[in-house]
Order: C-alpha cells, then structure tokens, then sequence
C-alpha cells in the first residue's frame, strides 16, 4: 500500500496545478479534468490487463512449451481486442462531454 503513496501524491499535485493552467478555457474545467481522469483509469486499466494476459502466457509457455505457439497466438489476439477497446474508451472520455451546450 505504501509503494502507491507517492503516484497518488504526484496525482494529487497534478490535479491542483492544472486547475490554474486551465482556467482560461470558456468550458467547465472540472468535467474536462473528469475526462481526463477517465481516460487514465483506461489506460491503468488496459496496462493491467495485457501484463496479466502476458504474465499468464509466459507462465503457461514455461510449463507446456509444445503449445507455444498457439498460446502466444491467442495472446497477440487478446493484447490486440484489450487495446481496440482502449482506444475506444479513450475516444469517449476525451470527445463525450454531458454537459456541454448543443
């Protein structure tokens, strides 16, 4: 628990300081800072699920390495799905805004 003190000191920072930097812009910054933060749970997420879907590949690779081949092509296609959907969800957060003017 102590190793994720200081990432979410430095995330705690950034939000502060941005607040000022982005004060110029005519919209409401706290749902463009909420876009923003969306798409970092995206990314934190989609990074967990390929190094889970890698670390198991590795390990099962390591154990049966006669199948190699089909596991490291069900993990290409895995990775590949993981990160579609990432770019999607990152598109959401970044260009969807529920309270903007029509």
């Amino acid at each position: 628990m102590t190793k994720f003190v200081p990432a979410l000191v430095v995330a705690c920072a950034l939000l502060l300081f941005a607040s000022p930097a982005t004060a110029q812009a005519a919209g409401n910054t706290l749902i463009e800072l909420s876009g923003a933060f969306g798409a970092g749970l995206v990314v934190i997420g989609a990074a967990l699920g390929i190094g889970k879907l890698a670390a198991a590949a590795l390990e099962s690779m390591a154990r049966q390495p006669e199948v190699a081949g089909n596991i490291q092509v069900a993990m290409i296609i895995a990775a590949a799905l993981i990160e579609g959907f990432t770019f999607f969800a990152l598109y959401i957060c970044m260009t969807q805004n529920p309270f903007a003017a029509p």
